[in-house]
């Protein structure tokens, strides 16, 4: 298992370090929306409906809508200076199991010795059993902070975390409830004789997932028969195109073997060499440039003639 939270608990001056682990699991079958024409996942953007712009996680904030269309606004270190940052379960009373109703109870966790401190969790865990009592304590669990009962399973002391009070609603507000109709002695003694023959000890292993069963023989079977719908690759951008485009010819011109020269044509090295031996003779020899400079002349006589 998965230790999620490290602390100790508290009950009068003693202190059990203690570390907590998630005592049940979620096991629906998850499934994602998809776009029937083609296939593809759909995906969940955070918008904003004025900016019409997808908006980043480090451009978002948390807001109170007080009055329609109003918000006040918090920042991170607002709220998690309100929260209780302490690592200690600290149980306030201890009562009877049977005094507390199931509608209390939110999720479970098991509660195991932390490194040091085996006494102390054996020590509360066995007064605990033989008392019969289980505390009431708080505890502040990621920024929250919430009402536990911390009692005896299995030779494992386990924390359920209970809803406040007033996070309860009021049975009352519960519509079209019966008002003060009395059954027949008839209906009611029949009504009673089939509880008593229902009646079992509660035997967790024999109740099953029957909806959970049948969807996962349901994707077995079309698995098995390839009713599959693929999703399309994605499309690269044009962007993404040339990009590639350009690496691919950069590496090409890396590669490359040199170009052969022509044999009637001088290379790049050897017209290089020429000009620069012709420049040498031409400032050496004063006739070689005056050699030149009629054929300046005789082709713009040519241009003119044209």
């Amino acid at each position: 298992m998965h230790t999620i939270w490290k602390g100790a608990i508290s009950f009068g001056l003693v202190h059990v370090p203690i570390k907590m682990f998630a005592a049940t699991e979620d096991k629906d079958i998850a499934m994602r929306y998809i776009h029937r024409a083609c296939g593809t996942p759909l995906s969940y953007v955070r918008k904003c409906q004025h900016c019409e712009a997808e908006i980043a996680w480090e451009d978002i904030t948390k807001g109170y809508e007080y009055e329609p269309g109003r918000f006040v606004l918090f920042e991170k270190e607002e709220l998690d200076s309100l929260s209780e940052t302490s690592r200690e379960i600290k149980i306030l009373d201890f009562v009877h199991l049977t005094d507390i109703d199931p509608i209390y109870f939110q999720k479970t966790y098991y509660l195991s010795p932390g490194d040091t401190g085996s006494g102390a969790y054996q020590l509360l865990l066995e007064a605990m059993r033989q008392t019969g009592k289980i505390g009431i304590a708080k505890v502040s669990i990621r920024s929250k902070s919430s009402l536990a009962a911390i009692r005896v399973m299995e030779g494992c002391i386990v924390m359920e975390t209970i809803f406040y009070p007033d996070e309860i609603r009021p049975v009352q507000q519960v519509p079209n409830l019966p008002d003060n109709i009395q059954a027949s002695e008839k209906e009611l003694t029949m009504a009673k004789l089939l509880i008593e023959q229902l009646s079992t000890p509660f035997e967790p292993d024999k109740y099953k997932d029957d909806y959970r069963e049948q969807v996962q023989e349901l994707i077995a079977k079309k698995v098995a028969g390839e009713e599959i719908k693929e999703a399309p690759e994605p499309q690269k951008t044009n962007v993404l195109d040339l990009m590639a485009a350009l690496q691919a010819s950069l590496e090409a011109v890396r590669t490359s073997v040199p170009p052969v020269t022509d044999p009637a044509r001088p290379s790049s090295s050897e017209a290089a060499a020429g000009a620069a031996k012709t420049n040498e003779t031409a400032q050496g020899d004063p006739g070689q440039e005056a050699a030149v400079t009629p054929k300046r002349r005789r082709s713009s006589k040519v241009k003119e003639t044209v």
